[in-house]
């Protein structure tokens, strides 16, 4: 059992197998973490879009506030998960700031894309729900390899570019709107909606093996970490489409 996800690894749940007598964790708990942790990062969002649009200049604090503090807090939630229940809605607090300030500079350039990216977004999240839930995606080892191998591919083309960025270099049609560079986008989104999959048969598998009931909290971070990776791609891809 091993999700695409980083922030969902086997031997984080392997280790609490029914352990204890504690609570356990449950799907519908999940859900409703999930639900909780959306609607804080909401928050923090419509916040950052209006320091957008009443300052333009002043967002960055909060872009690098977001940014940074996201991917620390979320290191820290992957590495101790126990400690979740505090962690992930803290990071989702930072998404918020990072995704609305984002979002407001591309809502300026293309109008209406930001409504756009949050219904593709939603779903494809449904979409793939059902789609699971119906058993018309089969979940097999080699679908879970795949896919964590064409994640890590794609982070560590995200390093190289975020890197080369530094020296001059840039990875050919990345950040392109040639029909390549949407092509390479529609591959992110694919592999990024992908990640939903592995997350909804790791958190299902998670409950049954009855590990303890902060990692509702747990389960839901890491459905939110693919959320927000997904939603940003497909901005991404709009704005490619948007400016041919």
């Amino acid at each position: 059992m091993r999700s695409g996800n980083p922030s969902l690894k086997t031997e984080a749940f392997e280790n609490f197998k029914g352990a204890g007598t504690e609570r356990k964790m449950t799907i519908q708990g999940t859900v409703n973490k999930t639900f909780i942790l959306l609607l804080l990062l909401l928050v923090t969002f419509v916040y950052s879009w209006n320091q957008f649009v009443t300052s333009p200049n002043s967002v960055l604090p909060l872009i690098l506030v977001g940014a940074i503090g996201g991917l620390i807090v979320g290191l820290i939630t992957v590495f101790v998960p126990k400690i979740s229940p505090f962690t992930a809605p803290v990071y989702a607090l930072l998404q918020g700031l990072f995704l609305g300030a984002i979002s407001a500079q591309y809502e300026v350039q293309y109008g209406g894309i930001v409504f756009q990216a949050v219904l593709i977004t939603i779903g494809v999240l449904l979409s793939l729900l059902l789609v699971y839930k119906s058993g018309l995606i089969k979940v097999t080892q080699n679908f879970r390899m795949g896919v964590a191998a064409a994640t890590g591919a794609i982070f560590l083309v995200y390093v190289i570019s975020f890197i080369g960025g530094f020296f001059g270099f840039e990875i050919p049609f990345l950040h392109e709107s040639s029909p390549i560079g949407i092509g390479i986008s529609v591959i992110i989104v694919i592999v990024a909606a992908l990640n939903l999959v592995l997350d909804f048969d790791f958190i299902e598998n998670a409950a049954h093996k009855q590990v303890p009931k902060y990692f509702e909290w747990y389960g839901a971070f890491g459905l939110l970490v693919t959320l927000v990776w997904l939603y940003l791609e497909i901005l991404r891809l709009l704005s490619k489409i948007r400016s041919r």
